[in-house]
């Protein structure tokens, strides 16, 4: 794990591999670690950078409410920081949500973006109040209850007895989310902007990735766009977490969408 200090703020992140540079955003009381069997196979071709994003895992987790475009600065800020000038961006759930405000305001600093588990959509008035719940039990119970309460419904219901360690390790790694970065996180995604217009005028390579057994985001709501450089992928049996239920599938997957990014790329060059 390194850290870089910018504009006052402390991020962790974790990097392998060199080549062209791929940034992989993880979701809700997560951490980098949720890429920790992607990461590896990704880094065999490019420079693989997975930051802890605002409140979670080892990064800074300041007091009250976050934004996503605060979340979205501080990953360009870590790049800027890094040196690295064009990156592939690729964010899973509420990293998705950061990573579409990156491409509506970083746009030309990106050669690709992808969504894993995410969607365009702003939260539905339900899912507001959802929010709102979630900083409350966070509040008078604590961060163990509500990860202990979360993370079993991240994975597809046929595949949570038979990958109970992988199901385990996400505990683990939600149980390390500050209290006050969790709920800093909720009210961050609560807030945020629809940004299917943003997804649908890029023209950028973008790929989308829904788990068929989603019952966080289902697949309709992650394919909010068509386009020849819009790629669609599904992965089967899969739930919310495919980097932990499929991670050979998405890994090739992701791998294959970064191909063809590089050689368009290079092409444009």
């Amino acid at each position: 794990m390194e850290k870089a200090t910018f504009d006052g703020f402390t991020m962790a992140y974790e990097e392998q591999g060199q080549g062209e540079a791929v940034v992989l955003l993880h979701g809700f009381c997560g951490s980098s670690a949720y890429w920790e069997r992607v990461m590896p196979l990704l880094a065999s071709s490019f420079r693989v950078i997975a930051p802890d994003l605002r409140g979670h895992g080892s990064s800074d987790a300041p007091m009250g409410a976050y934004t996503i475009e605060q979340m979205a600065d501080d990953v360009a800020g870590l790049l800027e920081t890094l040196g690295i000038e064009r990156y592939t961006l690729l964010g899973h759930s509420m990293g998705g949500y950061v990573a579409l405000s990156l491409l509506q305001r970083y746009s030309n600093r990106l050669n690709g973006v992808g969504l894993i588990h995410s969607t365009a959509y702003p939260d539905s008035e339900e899912a507001k109040e959802k929010r709102l719940q979630a900083i409350s039990t966070i509040g008078s119970e604590g961060i163990t209850p509500f990860v202990d309460g979360l993370v079993p419904g991240l994975f597809a219901p046929d595949l949570r007895e038979t990958l109970s360690s992988e199901v385990n390790r996400v505990k683990e790694i939600g149980y390390r989310t500050p209290p006050q970065g969790a709920s800093g996180s909720a009210m961050a995604m609560r807030e945020r902007s629809d940004r299917r217009d943003v997804l649908s005028a890029t023209v950028l390579p973008v790929l989308l990735v829904a788990g068929e057994n989603d019952a966080v985001v289902p697949m309709q709501r992650t394919f909010t766009t068509e386009g020849d450089a819009v790629i669609k992928a599904v992965i089967k049996g899969a739930g919310h977490m495919s980097m932990y239920e499929a991670p050979e599938q998405l890994s090739s997957v992701i791998g294959d969408f970064l191909q063809g990014v590089s050689e368009s790329h290079n092409k444009a060059q």
